[in-house]
């Protein structure tokens, strides 16, 4: 490995991040499937992840040297020791052949998944984010609230968060495809939390693309700090969710609403009531 190349996936994905904006078509390409399949990226062939980005396979070793690597496989090798080290031994192998009649055995699959996924959270979102976001809704007007798909629970159940806890907030339903309209009143005193994960919805990205055009401010709650929804963003919470079987949970974007709804301060001058027990990763 060359020296100065990314030496952990975390900092590897920091690095394509960084210099998203500033590569070809191709890697961005190479670059979306490395930060949104992680997993798949580890134990892949490089025959299958070519395929997978649509180039050719000597395109993934230029990608690789490109970082400061030898080859691919020594990139990979960074994504297998961080999937080997986070992930719940057996899970994957009791995933793939539990029977539909196993129901304790899915059960401790599903939970299992959420569990380590809950645990990543408290790595993948700093305290430091988390207070500035929480204080970014505390400082709005009105905060409007959009997720669809997958997501569409997760938005709701903020939207209604927010109102509960005493705050202006209204949720971007898209009923009878009114998007563009519902988000026409956004404007720079408001905020727009956009929460969306691959394959991204078109509806949150028509609102985040309206809010940005509008001047208002726009946090995203989603599993990529370089999906559609976070280029325009001033603030990007990043969540990956479980997987298990072919379901993919919302237990991990949950959480980390509750956590902003209870954190952002009555008075933005005032102190916040986000406890150090909620982002402590220990």
């Amino acid at each position: 490995m060359i020296e100065g190349a990314p030496n952990t996936a975390e900092a590897l994905r920091a690095t394509i991040v960084d210099r998203y904006d500033a590569l070809s078509e191709r890697q961005r390409q190479i670059a979306r499937f490395v930060l949104d399949e992680p997993n798949a990226f580890a134990l892949e062939t490089v025959a299958v992840i070519a395929e997978r980005c649509g180039v050719q396979p000597s395109a993934i070793v230029r990608f690789a040297k490109s970082f400061g690597y030898p080859g691919a496989s020594q990139m990979q090798r960074l994504f297998r020791d961080s999937l080997l080290s986070g992930q719940a031994p057996g899970l994957g192998e009791r995933v793939r052949h539990f029977d539909e009649g196993a129901g304790r055995e899915v059960l401790e699959a599903f939970v299992e998944g959420d569990v380590q996924a809950l645990r990543n959270l408290l790595c993948t979102v700093d305290e430091a984010n988390l207070r500035a976001a929480a204080r970014m809704i505390a400082e709005v007007e009105m905060v409007y609230v959009v997720g669809f798909r997958r997501s569409f629970p997760v938005a709701s159940y903020l939207a209604h968060a927010l109102q509960y806890a005493g705050k202006r907030a209204f949720f971007v339903d898209g009923m009878a495809g009114r998007v563009r309209q519902q988000v026409q009143t956004i404007g720079p005193r408001d905020l727009l939390i956009a929460v969306s994960s691959h394959p991204y919805a078109e509806e949150t990205m028509q609102a985040v693309a309206a809010a940005a055009q509008q001047g208002a401010r726009i946090l995203s709650i989603s599993d990529s700090p370089a999906s559609p929804i976070a280029a325009s963003a001033q603030l990007v919470l990043p969540v990956r969710e479980a997987e298990t079987g072919s379901f993919r949970s919302v237990a991990a974007s949950i959480c980390l609403v509750q956590a902003l709804v209870f954190g952002f301060p009555a008075d933005p001058a005032g102190e916040d009531r986000l406890g150090p027990e909620l982002v402590s990763p220990t």
